[in-house]
């Protein structure tokens, strides 16, 4: 998979048992990447904001030498988004319990919990079961990322995607969506979900994205990811800075 910065995996799931308790008796982080499988308009795949989350998660593990990734969360509270074809949702109570027994069985390994969402229909879920976690005495931490930009499947997601697997961008067919803001269209997406203010699933304008707009996005957001973690937990030094 992919390799931390002493050339050792970071990815929990390529280590033994032993590795991985050794790894955490050092003081081991373990990320996880919380995203969704949901349609994300006719141009780009299902999987983006799993991919995206997963993105930074490993980023970040390429720059902390204490970071562990864990394999992603695909599924995720998606409901807004039904009537399209391909979306999967557990819904918002199940994505809770998920994340709350997953965590309690992380923290039996790792002191540390990292988990870095990308889909804004998770972020109740993942609230209440950071509550009840850090209740329960778990170092549990979530990471919710702010950038300026389109809401959904529009110029910052396509530019993102672009950046980092363009091959699996439909760009031939991407099309502006409901170009309204977040103010105005939240009453009617809470009430009818996306189908409701956009045919095609696109809130914003993929139209002109390109992977340079991309790459500069991702740099943004792992530097903001980084700086939290050391808010969070301070590292002495780091082997790498963030590359452009």
């Amino acid at each position: 998979m992919f390799e931390s910065v002493a050339g050792h995996s970071c990815a929990v799931a390529d280590l033994t048992s032993p590795e991985a308790g050794e790894r955490a008796a050092t003081g081991g982080i373990l990320a996880v990447a919380i995203g969704a499988t949901e349609q994300h308009g006719p141009h780009l795949p299902l999987s983006t904001d799993t991919d995206i989350a997963a993105a930074l998660c490993a980023r970040l593990a390429a720059l902390r030498p204490d970071v562990l990734v864990a394999p992603a969360i695909p599924y995720g509270a998606s409901g807004e988004h039904a009537g399209f074809p391909g979306t999967l949702s557990i819904g918002q109570t199940a994505l809770e319990l998920l994340i709350v027994e997953l965590c309690r069985s992380a923290t039996d390994t790792f002191d540390r919990i990292l988990l870095v969402n990308w889909h804004g229909g998770n972020l109740e879920p993942l609230r209440r079961a950071k509550t009840l976690l850090r209740g329960e005495s778990r170092d549990v931490r979530v990471y919710l990322p702010r950038y300026q930009g389109d809401l959904h499947a529009g110029r910052s997601e396509t530019a993102v995607q672009l950046a980092l697997t363009p091959e699996r961008v439909r760009l031939d067919r991407a099309e502006p969506g409901d170009v309204r803001p977040l103010t105005q269209l939240m009453p009617l997406l809470r009430d009818a979900g996306v189908r409701a203010v956009s045919a095609n699933g696109v809130l914003g304008d993929p139209t002109g994205a390109t992977a340079d707009e991309g790459a500069t996005l991702l740099d943004h957001l792992t530097t903001d990811l980084l700086d939290r973690t050391r808010l969070w937990w301070p590292v002495a030094a780091l082997e790498r800075t963030v590359r452009p």
